[in-house]
């Protein structure tokens, strides 16, 4: 089954204590789609400028990646954010946002792309999230992105996509600032009383919590001696979910919890190298041996023997 993912394709430069990148190939729909191209066929609809060429694109070869749906705008540079991390990795500082052609960004879905099966919503303006929905064919899986900046300005308008969305994904700090709640169990179903059925909390190296109807599920972060910088981290996470979940008949609790940890370990392959370094070198055996050393991880007997 197909996924749509509708969001940015970007230059990177990052800085973190263990060392630095400079325009290092970003954005979360390059992450997501990538990711999720390890389970299931990805149809990507963003925006890119002329400084984004035939050496750029290769990232994506080789792949089932469908790029009918990505402009490239000849006047014009491609979106670029630049950013630091201290010891607390959870943290991003950002240096400089420069949206170049992603300001013009109006996100038009080929005709291929109106039946896909999933539907990704990735961190742009909610007043476009709510037209690419108007553009999609009862999608089986609407998933939104969101970050703080659309909680303060377009808080109204980002409750009606949550209104039409089965999966909202959010970090801590963007759950509380939303709901104004400090637990997160209360936090996710004040968010799950808007209509949407399931809500995913990222939490950084303290892992994933998922919270589904009165099912909670959490998992911990694959424990990593050597990580380099998170960026991405978010966005990979959601691809290798959602792109398991997309090549899943059933979507039940079983599946959701599996889908929540293969999402964990594409996400821990990302932060082991800057960019997008280590998750292109990597092969879907390498992902499945990782999710059998997870299960060892968390793996215990609850009787004696």
């Amino acid at each position: 089954m197909s996924i749509v993912v509708v969001g940015s394709v970007a230059f990177d430069s990052i800085e973190t204590p263990f060392g630095k990148a400079d325009r290092t190939i970003g954005g979360a729909a390059t992450y997501f789609s990538v990711a999720a191209s390890f389970f299931s066929s990805v149809q990507l609809v963003g925006v890119v400028g002329s400084d984004f060429g035939s050496e750029e694109m290769r990232i994506f070869e080789g792949r089932p990646i469908d790029l009918t749906g990505l402009t490239r705008l000849e006047q014009g540079r491609t979106f670029y954010w630049s950013g630091a991390y201290g010891y607390d990795l959870n943290v991003a500082n950002t240096l400089d946002t420069q949206l170049n052609v992603f300001a013009q960004f109006k996100p038009t879905l080929p005709e291929s792309y109106r039946n896909a099966s999933v539907v990704f919503l990735a961190n742009i303006d909610p007043e476009l999230q709510l037209e690419v929905l108007a553009q999609v064919d009862h999608p089986r899986i609407v998933a939104l992105d969101t970050m703080n900046y659309w909680i303060s300005s377009k808080r109204d308008a980002l409750a009606e996509v949550m209104k039409k969305s089965d999966l909202i994904l959010v970090n801590e700090g963007e759950l509380r600032q939303f709901t104004g709640e400090a637990n997160l169990v209360r936090g996710a179903r004040r968010i799950l009383d808007l209509g949407s059925k399931i809500v995913v909390v990222k939490r950084g190296e303290y892992g994933v919590l998922m919270i589904s109807g009165e099912k909670i599920f959490a998992a911990p972060a694959f424990p990593l001696e050597n990580v380099f910088d998170p960026t991405g981290a978010g966005d990979s996470f959601a691809g290798g979910f959602l792109g398991y979940l997309a090549s899943c008949r059933d979507l039940d609790d079983r599946e959701l919890r599996r889908a929540t940890v293969y999402g964990s370990v594409v996400a821990s392959f990302v932060v082991e190298a800057f960019g997008l370094g280590r998750i292109l070198e990597i092969s879907r055996d390498e992902i499945d041996s990782r999710f059998e050393e997870f299960k060892a991880l968390t793996h215990f007997d609850s009787m004696r023997s």
